[in-house]
């Protein structure tokens, strides 16, 4: 049987196109809650681009930053779906899937960065073994610069917590506020300005890039730089998406992700340092605690690190003994 010409024809271009067309790259979607400002979504978005550069192409992550594709409590189901293969997190916001994700938001624990780096690398495999039990693997963790207590007045005494209301982001901030005798109001950052201009807060506890960028100096005149803690984002993958890459691109995504880490650490630093000459700049009186108000602060806090190591068990006190042995070993 004769094949017509143009069925003929139809087969040849086919094929031709078959052979001439590469293998597709493959595209993942990144979500984060932050706003573009952020030095998270910076330091997120760089690791995108040496992923790209890395691989030539073949992998590229695109970066959907201010909670533009997904809110921020939807992302770690939506990586765990996979829905979208990568997401970055306010990691404590997990608290209540695990006692082990507040540990970073201990007052009094880790409140410098070289003792938040040691409690990242203690709590890291833990971590870790968490996610895989979801199918969800981290590829780096940033921190923000340590948290203080935004006023509109000039903070004395912890009884002036009384009946104020605090945005806390997190369960354990909202904790430390309760100790306090404060009322804990929970707010996504980008919606703060609206939560000062309609009362629903009167304080906040959080960093002074959060600060910078949410233009404090607009509802508050005081920051108390209390170094109360410092809590981490972190981004992670789908980890079945990331088995899917071949041996050279897995090497390159976890590269980026290793340089990500190191730069965003630095980069937090950095970040610190500019942010609290903004908000004197613009007018904030910044200062550091009273020796009495720290002493309130710190029983405070202790109160509410005892509490969770009686609900996160052996576990947890493994994790801090892995801890107190790395902060040994580096003294030495």
């Amino acid at each position: 049987m004769r094949i017509p010409y143009v069925q003929l024809l139809t087969i040849a271009v086919a094929g031709s196109l078959a052979v001439a067309t590469p293998a597709l790259a493959d595209q993942w979607n990144l979500a984060s809650p932050y706003g573009d400002a952020s030095f998270h979504t910076q330091n997120t978005k760089q690791f995108a681009e040496d992923v790209a550069d890395a691989t030539d192409g073949e992998l590229t992550i695109t970066v959907h930053s201010g909670g533009s594709l997904i809110s921020h409590a939807e992302i770690k189901p939506s990586v765990r779906r996979g829905t979208v293969q990568a997401g970055e997190i306010f990691l404590s916001t997990l608290s209540n899937e695990s006692p082990i994700y507040e540990v970073d938001t201990l007052p009094g624990l880790a409140g410098s960065y070289a003792d938040a780096y040691d409690l990242w690398q203690a709590s890291k495999p833990i971590i870790t073994e968490l996610f895989a039990k979801e199918g969800l693997m981290p590829l780096y963790a940033v921190p923000w610069p340590a948290q203080g207590i935004y006023t509109d007045f000039e903070l004395t005494d912890a009884s002036q917590f009384e009946g104020l209301r605090v945005r806390a982001p997190n369960i354990n901030t909202q904790r430390f506020v309760e100790n306090l005798g404060g009322i804990p109001t929970q707010t996504e950052e980008a919606d703060i300005p609206t939560a000062f201009s309609t009362g629903r807060v009167d304080a906040m506890i959080t960093s002074v890039s959060t600060g910078k960028s949410m233009s404090a100096w607009d509802y508050v005149s005081n920051y108390s730089d209390a170094n109360l803690w410092l809590p981490k984002n972190i981004v992670f993958v789908n980890k079945r998406a990331f088995d899917r890459l071949d041996d050279a691109t897995q090497k390159a995504v976890l590269d980026a992700a290793a340089k990500a880490e190191q730069r965003g650490w630095q980069m937090s630093k950095e970040d610190a340092a500019e942010s609290a000459k903004a908000l004197e700049s613009h007018g904030i009186t910044v200062s550091e605690p009273s020796d009495a108000l720290q002493q309130q602060l710190k029983a405070a806090g202790q109160k509410l690190f005892e509490d969770w190591q009686a609900r996160a068990g052996d576990q947890a006190q493994q994790l801090v003994d892995r801890y107190r042995e790395r902060q040994a070993k580096q003294s030495q």
